[in-house]
């Protein structure tokens, strides 16, 4: 799906007009379906240490044409910096400057991913080069050219950079399913986890429970999660059972017509799964609405149902599953929910909106730690998506939401959709708490 603009400027018209007159000119992004391969080669390895080693065999072992010197090849498609032993900001030079010369090799769509160690307070020096990789990441992502993205992996210490939340991390930001992931930085916190045997279909023999399932990015999560082996429950309220039965017949999955803000919601969830047998490993939590309004003409119905559909009915049905009797979810539970580039850096007339996704963010980091051995949770903040939802802003608006960011786009329900399939997957054990912003770098908050 392209928009009008990004047509023209692919035109025999637009595209002289564009580059005489420097006006913005989106890249394509090519989506798993352009590119299946996980690694876009020849990928460039660099840095010194064994970890680097660790990954340049882990490359080669995806089948992947790897390079450790930049002369060896005239052109790039990625590139994995491994800066897990600094000890201070001179050292961080050494490692990355030779991409310095190598940037205009990269190939359209490339990938650079850095690995490090997150600050921990323990050592000034070792912090500041630390926390100085971060920059250097979100610089470079704003700084690729013709598709390309720059994202980073921060190990905690103790964490082996071939543990299953790393590995798993790596895969998905080098692939062709994180397009419009671009300068964010993925936290892996413990070595939990385990590697699928088939990375096609890492769900496979799991069971997900998607809510808001029946249209847009609801929709658009269920397809992809089947996609990858999941049997899916898809939920969501009656007024769009139509719609919600069409999704489930497609994708033979289990349909059920609930409204989540419903004071019995988790009760009749539970008895719905335990009536037909079946055990959540997945939880994605995508239910949401908007009732956009200036704050000064805010209204309590708007703020009220914003609040009860965004967020309360999230903590409400992850609470029921957690505290039932009943054997409902797994032992390696993965629950995502969906938050928004609003709750980070605000937008005028959602402060109801921003304020429920901000307390999503919040709401996953809680229960990451209240999990602790019995799962994960976190969340994907989408920016500008192409949906029907944004399609009814105002078109100078919409225009300049889509141009934004660093890829000078919208995104795709399918980009939101493969990020929560990585969340979603037991590869990703080792990330917890954490909000990864599918919305290409779009130029607000962190």
């Amino acid at each position: 799906m392209t928009d009008a603009y990004t047509r023209f400027t692919r035109s025999p018209l637009g595209r002289p007009l564009v580059k005489r007159t420097g006006l913005p000119n989106p890249p394509r992004l090519p989506r798993h379906a352009d590119r299946p391969q996980p690694v876009l080669g020849p990928v460039v390895v660099l840095g010194a240490s064994p970890g680097a080693d660790e990954v340049a065999a882990l490359l080669l072992d995806w089948g992947a044409d790897v390079r450790r010197r930049f002369e060896e090849t005239s052109t790039v498609g990625s590139v994995v910096v491994v800066l897990d032993d600094l000890a201070k900001p001179a050292d961080l030079g050494t490692t990355v400057l030779p991409l310095a010369g190598a940037m205009r090799s990269l190939l359209p769509g490339s990938r650079v991913v850095t690995i490090s160690r997150p600050p921990t307070g323990e050592d000034l020096a070792r912090d500041a080069v630390r926390g100085g990789v971060e920059g250097f990441v979100r610089t470079l992502g704003h700084e690729m050219r013709k598709g390309g993205t720059a994202n980073g992996i921060q190990v905690a210490d103790g964490v082996p950079l071939t543990a299953p939340g790393v590995v798993s991390t790596l895969r998905f930001l080098l692939s062709a399913r994180s397009a419009f992931v671009d300068g964010q930085i993925v936290g892996v916190a413990r070595q939990d986890g385990a590697l699928p045997e088939d990375w096609e279909r890492p769900l496979a023999g799991r069971t997900a429970l998607v809510t808001g399932a029946a249209r847009g990015i609801g929709a658009a999560i269920s397809r992809t999660l089947a996609g990858l082996g999941a049997e899916l429950v898809l939920l969501d309220v009656p007024a769009s059972g139509s719609e919600l039965s069409g999704v489930a017949n497609e994708l033979r999955a289990t349909p059920l017509q609930l409204d989540v803000t419903s004071a019995q919601a988790g009760d009749r969830v539970i008895a719905f799964l335990r009536e037909r047998g079946i055990v959540l490993d997945v939880l994605v939590l995508n239910a949401g609405i908007t009732r956009d309004k200036m704050f000064a003409n805010m209204t309590a119905d708007r703020w009220d149902a914003v609040i009860a559909v965004n967020i309360s009915s999230q903590i409400a049905l992850a609470e029921a599953l957690l505290s039932s009797d009943e054997p409902v979810v797994g032992s390696d539970l993965r629950v995502v929910s969906l938050a928004s580039t609003s709750g980070i850096a605000g937008n005028r007339g959602q402060a109801n909106y921003a304020t429920s996704k901000a307390g999503v963010m919040a709401f996953v980091d809680a229960l990451a730690r209240r999990l602790g051995e019995r799962g994960t949770a976190n969340a994907v903040a989408p920016g500008f998506i192409e949906t029907d939802m944004t399609a009814k802003i105002p078109p100078l608006q919409r225009e300049i939401a889509r141009r934004a960011n660093s890829l000078q786009q919208g995104g795709l329900p399918l980009d939101v959709a493969e990020t929560i399939g990585f969340l979603a997957s037991p590869g990703a054990g080792g990330v917890r708490g954490q909000t990864v912003r599918v919305c290409g770098q779009n130029l607000v908050g962190r």
